[in-house]
C-alpha cells in the first residue's frame, strides 16, 4: 500500500479535517429545520428520520429524494449555506504537507456538495493536491443520485480514473463506506482521528476484517505495509 500506482481516494470530512468540531451540528440542525419545514414533522420526528436514512442510505438526502420527492441541489444548497464555516475550518499542516508528498494519485470523493468542498479545501490550501475533485453531484448513475455506499458508484469512479478497483485505496472515517469499498475490490484505511460516532460500531477499536489498516494521521499513509495489516 502507498507505492506510485496507487490511486487515494480520499474523503474530505472528519478524514482532512475536523468536520465533527467545525460544522457536523449545524449541518445537523439545518438538515433538520429543512425537514421540518418540508415535511411538517416535529423536531424529534425530524431527527428520527435524517438519522434513519443516514444509517440506511449512508446519506440522508437519498432517503428524501426517494421517498419524500425533495429536490436534491435544493436541500445541498438551504442546508450548506454554514455562514462562518471559513473560520472553523481547521487541518493539521504537518498531515497536509503528508498528503501532498504520497505517492501516488489522489482524488477526493466526497458526498459533500462541490460549493461545500469548495469552500473547506480553500481554506486547508489543498485543492491543487487532487488531480480531480469528485462530489455529491458527480455521483449519478442513469440520472440518479448514487453517492457513497454506492458499490456500482465505486466501480464507476475506478472506471472514469482509469484503473481497476484494485489498484484504489479509499481513505474515510464511515465504516458503512470502507465496507462497500472492500466489496467491489478496493483497498480500505479507516481514519479514526476524528470520529463523528453517528454510525452504529463507528466507535468500535477492533478493525473490522473490512478493513486493512487504521490510521490516526494523514502521515502514517507513508507507512509501507501489506493489506489488511
Amino acid at each position: 500500500m502507498g507505492t506510485s500506482d496507487t490511486v487515494w481516494l480520499f474523503d474530505l470530512d472528519d478524514t482532512l479535517h475536523d468536520a465533527t468540531g467545525a460544522v457536523m451540528g449545524e449541518l445537523r440542525q439545518a438538515m433538520g429545520a429543512y425537514i421540518e419545514e418540508h415535511l411538517r414533522l416535529t423536531r424529534a420526528e425530524s431527527d428520527a428520520l435524517r438519522r434513519h436514512y443516514w444509517l440506511r442510505y449512508g446519506a440522508t438526502l437519498l432517503g428524501l429524494v426517494r421517498h419524500h420527492g425533495v429536490r436534491a441541489a435544493h436541500f445541498l444548497h438551504q442546508t450548506h449555506r454554514l455562514p462562518g464555516l471559513e473560520r472553523r475550518v481547521r487541518g493539521h499542516p504537518h498531515d497536509l504537507a503528508a498528503l501532498a508528498a504520497l505517492p501516488g494519485r489522489k482524488v477526493l470523493l466526497t458526498n459533500a456538495p462541490a460549493a461545500y468542498a469548495a469552500r473547506v479545501l480553500g481554506v486547508l490550501g489543498i485543492a491543487r493536491v487532487f488531480e480531480r475533485i469528485l462530489t455529491i453531484e458527480d455521483m449519478r448513475l442513469f440520472g440518479d443520485l448514487r453517492p457513497k455506499p454506492d458499490a456500482r458508484m465505486l466501480r464507476v469512479v475506478a472506471a472514469r480514473l482509469g484503473v481497476p478497483p484494485a489498484r484504489c485505496v479509499l481513505v474515510e472515517d464511515t465504516l458503512v463506506h470502507q465496507r462497500a469499498a472492500r466489496r467491489v475490490g478496493m483497498g480500505t484505511v479507516w481514519m479514526q482521528r476524528w470520529i463523528a460516532g453517528e454510525a452504529t460500531g463507528q466507535r468500535l477499536r477492533r478493525r473490522p476484517p473490512y478493513v486493512d489498516r487504521r490510521v490516526h494521521r494523514l502521515r502514517d499513509l507513508h507507512r509501507a505495509g501489506p493489506r489488511r495489516a
